[in-house]
């Protein structure tokens, strides 16, 4: 009886161990061909849902000088689940929109692409308010194209809330 318990428990032990050495096996194999896939920037049908491919895909496309492809790459990935794929999106994407504004001739359109690249920076820096990156390169955005001020009405400044002093012989006519 004594006998039959060990091997019984031996059995239950080698068959965890196998499957979990079959779960493993699986996931090399899939770790394998995502990184074959990163490495030839080429998305097959079944790394289309993995995220990490994708965005290789993209900046290989962006690299190679196809900024509309890789605009929507990028674009479907600031959508993603994973937290780390769609910050490097947002910024990679406000990043090429920044580098094609400042290669475009024409003023109007180079102008809408430095506000595109302002809202994905401002998108990345609510999730992670220390990405000194983004911080930087938003702060380049906005040299290029600074915040306006509210426009006054009629041309007239904003009354001002006038402060009465309780002080005892201050003077309310200095400026």
């Amino acid at each position: 009886m004594k006998r039959r318990t060990v091997h019984a428990v031996f059995a239950a032990a080698a068959v965890i161990c196998g499957s979990l050495a079959i779960y493993q096996g699986v996931r090399l194999q899939q770790g394998k061909r995502i990184n074959a896939a990163i490495q030839s920037a080429s998305v097959s049908e079944l790394e289309a849902d993995v995220p990490e491919s994708r965005f290789a895909r993209a900046l290989a496309l962006e690299q190679a000088g196809k900024s509309e492809l890789a605009l929507k790459e990028y674009t479907a990935l600031a959508s993603s689940e994973r937290d780390e794929v769609r910050r490097r999106a947002l910024y990679n994407l406000g990043n090429l929109y920044l580098r094609d504004s400042l290669s475009d001739g024409e003023a109007f359109r180079s102008l809408a692409l430095v506000e595109l690249a302002k809202r994905n920076y401002r998108a990345l820096l609510r999730e992670t308010p220390a990405d000194w990156d983004a911080r930087y390169n938003l702060e380049r955005a906005l040299w290029l194209a600074p915040e306006s001020e509210q426009e006054f009405v009629d041309d007239e400044p904003p009354e001002r809330d006038q402060a009465v002093s309780t002080l005892q012989g201050a003077r309310m006519d200095l400026p």
